[in-house]
């Protein structure tokens, strides 16, 4: 056991924090479309695994085509609200489950995310110039510019998500997301605001899949797949080490939204250091599953002990 603790370098899992964060913030903008579909609207979508994909495909083949990279992640965002689209109508206007609509959707978009790159994987190359992201950037001299931009850019989401869920739209969707059936005696159309909530969210998830296609310099189709469980791992990594600070507060809602790149932030600190640990890297994905199952059982473990005392 004292050999195998001795083999680990502790600079190791330090010069890996830059690339955490990085990433963290990266898929942060992906679990803040999960937020709003999980949390708010109350609406188990799994096209987070093929929007995110999608938004990767559409961002290198546009800056193969001689498009500014910063440019192309206006169509990633499209092209991710389109995937959130088809999930909302098959749902809405077909009468599809929820789950069963994300899927099929996801499932469409593999075909679609080969047709728009041709083959399985298309790359740029991180030497790209002018990306938004990029993995050089982390080991560059001034890569603070970079975390500085990055740090912005999620902010700058923030305040936009926060604004438009203050608007009479946004309350709607939380209105339905709370109880749908109030939410349509109150006269909101909550098929209306279903749809929109899925194209706001796969939007998001097609930003994040454009930026980290940037990141990596390069697009697959298969990158979106579990995103899902990184972004419910954020959302609920958040909600459990941050919820309790923001209770009460006028800006709750504002900080919530924060919090969740912080827990996507935490997550892939954490994956490293299972990494850092030897673990095999065939059980990573286990691995997330297990932070998922273990995040959102804590608050149920908690409220049962709580009643328990309180019996006591």
């Amino acid at each position: 056991m004292m050999t195998y603790f001795a083999e680990l370098d502790p600079m190791t899992l330090v010069r890996a924090l830059p690339g955490n964060v990085s990433q963290g913030l990266i898929w942060g903008i992906m679990a803040l479309g999960v937020y709003i579909t999980f949390r708010i609207l109350d609406f188990a979508d799994l096209t987070v695994d093929g929007t995110l994909a999608t938004g990767g495909a559409v961002a290198v083949m546009l800056i193969q085509g001689g498009m500014h990279p910063a440019a192309v992640l206006i169509f990633s965002a499209i092209a991710g609200m389109l995937g959130g689209l088809v999930t909302g109508v098959l749902h809405t206007a077909l009468g599809i489950p929820g789950i069963l609509a994300s899927i099929l959707t996801q499932i469409s978009l593999y075909s679609v995310n080969l047709r728009i790159m041709g083959k399985a994987n298309q790359s740029i190359g991180i030497g790209q110039k002018g990306l938004v992201a990029s993995l050089r950037y982390v080991s560059a001299d001034n890569s603070y510019l970079f975390f500085l931009k990055l740090i912005l850019i999620c902010l700058a989401l923030v305040a936009v998500v926060y604004w438009m869920f203050g608007t009479e739209i946004g309350s709607a969707i939380r209105a339905t997301g709370c109880n749908e059936q109030m939410a349509r005696a109150q006269g909101i159309n909550t098929n209306v605001t279903k749809v929109i909530a899925l194209m706001i969210s796969n939007g998001l998830v097609g930003l994040s899949g454009g930026v980290y296609a940037q990141y990596q310099g390069s697009a697959d189709v298969n990158s979106g797949r579990g995103a899902i469980v990184i972004g419910l791992a954020a959302v609920i990594i958040s909600e459990v080490i941050f919820g309790k600070l923001c209770a009460g507060k006028k800006i709750a809602f504002a900080y919530t939204l924060a919090a969740v790149f912080a827990g996507a932030i935490l997550y892939y600190v954490a994956y490293t250091l299972v990494l850092w640990l030897k673990m095999p890297s065939d059980y990573m994905k286990l691995f997330s599953a297990i932070v998922v199952a273990i995040f959102l059982a804590i608050p149920y473990l908690k409220d049962k002990y709580a009643v328990k005392r309180r019996r006591v």
